[in-house]
């Protein structure tokens, strides 16, 4: 029977080191990205499925899906076009001119399965790996570096979600990515020019910096509760609200300034309202154009 030092007994107890015929062996560092110490093969930067979705997924409006199927289309042919002229001029890419070449017909015909979920499941993409080599008729390592490129390029955002497992103790297991199709901003440049979006008339951004304002005043005059509540809904809408009404609370408490006993007003309340509406801002499906 092999002795252990309580230092070895401690780091085996723990799952550091594991008992091998030679003797104690350091156990390989867990490639994890899950707050936890089973070893679950989670990968880095995953979130738990269920946390996150309401704040993640976006309804398409009616046309966006091909919309953003054409600019794909239109990005491949820009692309091969740029490499052409890398074989030919010698012209050097640019980050952007990069992410375009690496786009692939298969890369097209897996964003096209996506939108195509965007478009009948309401925004709410999450297909495995094998349903979306299923679909296109590609391999699992095509399909992955389909993904990849989308996601350079800017066409798709992704989220790796992982999901908790029944059994003895916590057990984690990664589950299918989350996926948002999206229109890249700074390849728009690179596409035709009729997909570059009209530019607003004069008129029409007057009204919209004019409704902008009423809808700035209108917030200003919520509570921090009712901010909370405007602004932004699912759990993390609830928690803002709770905080919010809190916050309105200690509003209430606070002495206010008299013309007999001058007082100076709490200033934190004032931050700490302007906190909440920046975090319910931000966290809106809209961002700023709420």
């Amino acid at each position: 029977m092999t002795t252990l030092t309580l230092g070895e007994a401690t780091a085996l107890a723990l799952g550091r080191m594991h008992a091998g015929t030679s003797g104690l062996r350091r156990r390989p560092p867990a490639r994890s990205g899950a707050p936890h110490r089973t070893g679950a093969p989670v990968r880095r930067d995953s979130i738990e499925a269920g946390t996150f979705e309401e704040q993640f997924f976006a309804v398409p409006a009616k046309g966006e899906t091909d919309r953003l199927l054409r600019m794909a289309r239109a990005a491949l042919d820009t692309g091969r076009r740029l490499k052409r002229a890398v074989r030919t001029e010698g012209h050097v890419l640019s980050p952007a001119e990069a992410a375009l070449t690496g786009l692939t017909a298969g890369a097209v015909r897996v964003f096209e399965e996506i939108c195509t979920l965007a478009r009948l499941n309401a925004g709410r993409v999450f297909p495995s790996y094998n349903r979306l080599a299923e679909a296109t008729a590609l391999g699992r390592a095509t399909v992955a570096r389909a993904l990849a490129a989308l996601e350079r390029a800017g066409f798709l955002v992704r989220q790796r979600r992982f999901k908790r497992v029944e059994g003895e103790g916590p057990r984690y297991a990664q589950t299918s990515n989350a996926y948002r199709p999206m229109a890249p901003q700074r390849l728009l440049r690179h596409l035709p020019r009729w997909m570059t979006p009209v530019p607003i008339p004069d008129d029409a951004a007057f009204r919209q910096t004019e409704r902008a304002e009423q809808v700035e005043q209108m917030h200003r005059s919520l509570t921090c509760r009712e901010l909370a509540d405007t602004l932004v809904g699912g759990a993390l809408g609830r928690v803002l609200a709770k905080l919010g009404a809190a916050l309105d609370r200690r509003d209430m408490e606070t002495p206010c300034e008299s013309q007999n006993k001058p007082q100076p007003l709490h200033q934190s309340i004032h931050s700490s309202r302007h906190s909440v509406g920046l975090v319910a801002r931000q966290a809106s499906p809209d961002g700023d154009k709420t």
